[in-house]
């Protein structure tokens, strides 16, 4: 299985659809779980790591840390 990667603050796309529409999620935690935001609606979600990597479809937008 390929390791996705991801990190703070990049856009993710999930293989769902958020019921507000909007498909673009912001990683806002990592860790044992990870935390995601709807860019649409501005709810969060925490995730078990596990069901993320599942769950997630690709990364849209990278964060550039400076």
């Amino acid at each position: 299985m390929d390791e996705k990667e991801f990190a703070l603050n990049d856009i993710v796309e999930m293989k769902k659809q958020h019921p507000c529409g909007a498909n673009r999620w912001k990683i806002i935690r990592i860790g044992m779980d990870i935390r995601i935001k709807c860019e649409g609606c501005g709810h969060s979600v925490m995730l078990q790591r596990k069901e993320f990597m599942k769950k997630m479809k690709k990364v849209i937008e990278r964060h550039e840390a400076s």
